[in-house]
């Protein structure tokens, strides 16, 4: 039993129960509640009555896990971000190519 395992946040611990791992998110020692997420991602809760029922080991974070992933997800908005400023500079120097034709247009006629 996990008895001898308390919930330590950012330690990954395997249920040897259902063969699966996880890693602990946060411990709320006023409400008895861990919060716990997947391999696959899902996030769950339980108190602390469930979590000393479970038949538990700590483990090492499982190869190809990376806790940076929100991060990545943040990036990769960022990214799409940058690419509307792009569009918004194109459109900038687009305006700019027509200011000039007109200016070309003015200096044609005055011949």
């Amino acid at each position: 039993m996990s008895r001898d395992y308390e919930p330590v946040p950012g330690q990954w611990y395997e249920n040897l129960e259902d063969d699966e791992s996880f890693r602990v998110l946060k411990m709320d020692e006023d409400a008895e509640l861990v919060e716990i997420e997947y391999l696959d991602g899902e996030i769950e809760e339980m108190d602390l009555e469930t979590w000393h029922e479970m038949d538990l080991e700590p483990t090492q974070e499982p190869e190809g896990w990376s806790e940076d992933e929100d991060e990545e997800d943040e990036d990769e908005d960022d990214w799409e971000e940058d690419e509307d400023d792009e569009d918004e500079d194109d459109e900038d120097e687009d305006e700019d190519d027509e200011d000039e034709d007109w200016e070309e247009d003015e200096d044609e006629r005055d011949y």
